[in-house]
């Protein structure tokens, strides 16, 4: 509370400096233009001037002082003062003007509305401009900028999330960790009993779209407390020491309405490491150590529990990782097949969908993707099938809307030549052919040479049969002759190679390096690792430690593998050549086909070959 008064001072402070900085502006700039009708002093060439040009409506002779007023040609008037100079013509010439009045006074300003308009009417605008600027910014910033201190934890009560561990699918290692923390929350006696605390802090890692927020949610409605929740970023405030103020504010009520959940998503924006550095974030590591404090001071026995959500383990500080604080790491990774499946049938509940689905295909197709993105795919479906004027979702829906994630729709008015288009369907066969020779290759699911909207004019799916978690040096190698096999197919038949190939080339140069580097797969090097991988859920960052003439045969070897998995793609398609023109000329007609239509043209020559 100290610190909460000490902010709150500096914070009226701060106010009236501003203020009085905005008022010396306002009363030099603005006021000045209200100060118009005050009598400013002049000499006695100037009024004989005016009175000659016919200027001054009114004129008051003192014994001392001769007052008048001017009117310009734009009718605004000014009240002037001069001495009273010898001048025994001056009475008869002004007489002879006839249109100037001899007055006894003039209207002017007292000095109290003097005083008002210089000096408190800038104060009244400043402090009304004032509050509407922070209205603004509170709007702006969800109605925090003046919440001195106050978190903005959403509370749900009583499980107001409506999420239990029936809405949680492909996660199963996660939620049997989180089972027990519901279980502690139900049965808190139970552990009291024996001594055991309940952990303090739950931390879920992994990848983006994995449902770590989801997780956290199902918590809590399946221990039926209520739900703080708040993102790391609404700590961040534009006052310093505002965000250890919201921590110690919702630790606050955490604690009067225990038994209850805390979960902050993005932890990693302010839990991230403190390096000492003179750049460094002081507001942010202030946040840090209050948070930190705050973990250590409430009874684990009342049960609240912190969780918290990030892709960035990595980054996060060792003091917030110690037992005693966030106990548990619990990784919400990318799901396996059958946690494809059970996440894609939990998601088509909520579509009408025809009663032959085949999920087990889709989720094969989907090797590699989040929740999140599953989701997407049942959406794009449905969204499919209404476009297409039906009130089921069939199983071509979903095929497409794979497709569509993974390379966009369909470009249906893209205009390509005739021959780019003969390039495209060689290119294509390439790939499929030098996939189908290998044995360690996955199969050809399908061949388009359908533009997407990506920026892909065609693509070879492939698809295991079964999941896979390990790569052999075979299959790497395979799949490196497969992404050359499009190349190749180009120069085979049209002596010459276009830009087509560029995402190929890209993906088996860091395959390629990736065995060298990290895989220990080349026979330049033994089980070195030469490259050192950051960011792993956020795509991996990748960087090199080793020395410049380690790196230079790094390059080498990645060259040596490219260019032998090259020549053997070549190889392959030149051996079987009749096979490549006769699926290119089937391909062109038919624009699109499967991997059985492909598989069977295949094994067909091959047949009457051997006839």
């Amino acid at each position: 509370m100290k610190d909460d008064n000490k902010n709150y001072v500096k914070h009226i402070i701060s106010f009236v400096i501003v203020s009085i900085v905005g008022l010396l502006i306002l009363n030099a700039f603005i006021m000045s233009a209200l100060s118009k009708t005050q009598i400013k002093e002049t000499n006695y060439s100037f009024f004989l001037n005016q009175v000659e040009a016919g200027r001054v409506t009114q004129v008051k002779v003192e014994s001392d002082e001769i007052r008048f007023e001017v009117k310009d040609e734009d009718g605004h008037k000014q009240l002037y003062s001069t001495g009273k100079m010898d001048d025994p013509e001056l009475v008869s010439r002004l007489y002879e003007k006839g249109d100037i009045i001899f007055t006894e006074s003039f209207k002017q300003n007292s000095l109290l509305i003097s005083f008002l308009v210089n000096w408190i009417l800038p104060i009244i605008i400043f402090m009304v401009l004032w509050n509407l600027l922070f209205k603004g910014m509170s709007k702006h910033l969800g109605g925090n900028a003046l919440s001195f201190g106050k978190s903005n934890a959403k509370i749900y009560v009583k499980a107001q999330t409506g999420k239990t561990f029936e809405d949680v699918a492909g996660q199963d290692e996660a939620k049997e960790a989180l089972e027990e923390i519901v279980d502690f929350l139900h049965n808190p006696n139970k552990y009291a009993d024996i001594g055991a605390d309940l952990p303090k802090g739950a931390l879920l890692v992994g990848p983006p779209g994995t449902g770590k927020t989801l997780l956290a949610q199902a918590v809590a409605g399946e221990a039926n407390v209520p739900f703080f929740s708040i993102s790391g970023s609404e700590f961040v405030e534009m006052f310093v020491g505002m965000g250890a103020a919201k921590v110690r504010d919702l630790f606050k009520q955490a604690n009067t309405k225990a038994p209850c959940i805390v979960f902050i998503d993005e932890i990693d924006t302010i839990g991230k490491k403190r390096d000492g550095s003179l750049g460094g974030n002081d507001e942010r590591e202030q946040t840090l150590n209050q948070l930190l404090t705050e973990m250590d001071g409430f009874d684990g026995k009342k049960g609240v529990v912190i969780l918290a959500a990030t892709n960035r383990p990595e980054s996060l500080d060792p003091a917030l990782l110690r037992p005693g604080r966030f106990d548990r790491r619990i990784p919400a990774e990318l799901p396996d097949l059958a946690g494809r499946i059970a996440i894609l049938k939990v998601h088509a509940k909520k579509v009408k969908t025809e009663d032959n689905i085949d999920y087990n295909a889709i989720a094969r197709a989907t090797a590699g993707a989040s929740g999140a993105e599953l989701a997407n795919i049942i959406n794009e479906a449905a969204l499919r099938a209404v476009r297409s004027g039906r009130s089921l979702v069939n199983q071509s829906d979903l095929e497409e809307s794979v497709e569509v994630v993974i390379a966009g729709y369909q470009r249906k008015n893209a205009v390509i030549s005739q021959k780019e288009k003969e390039i495209i369907a060689y290119h294509e066969i390439g790939h499929a052919l030098v996939a189908a020779k290998q044995k360690d290759a996955a199969p050809v699911h399908k061949i388009t040479i359908i533009p997407r909207t990506s920026g892909a004019l065609g693509y070879t799916m492939q698809v295991d049969e079964d999941e896979k978690f390990l790569m052999t040096k075979e299959e790497a190698l395979a799949r490196i002759a497969t992404l050359t096999g499009g190349r190749s197919a180009e120069e085979l038949i049209f002596n010459s190679c276009t830009s087509g190939a560029s995402n190929d080339i890209e993906q088996a140069t860091k395959l390629a390096r990736a065995m060298v580097t990290r895989f220990g797969m080349s026979d330049g090097f033994d089980m070195i690792a030469l490259e050192t991988i950051t960011n792993q859920y956020l795509g991996g960052d990748a960087s090199l430690a080793c020395s410049p003439e380690t790196a230079a045969k790094i390059d080498e070897e990645v060259n040596a593998i490219v260019k032998n998995a090259h020549e053997k793609a070549a190889q392959i398609l030149s051996d079987n050549i009749e096979k490549l023109h006769e699926l290119a000329k089937f391909l062109l007609e038919k624009e699109t086909i499967t991997g059985e239509e492909f598989m069977e043209i295949l094994n067909k020559k091959e047949t009457l070959a051997i006839e």
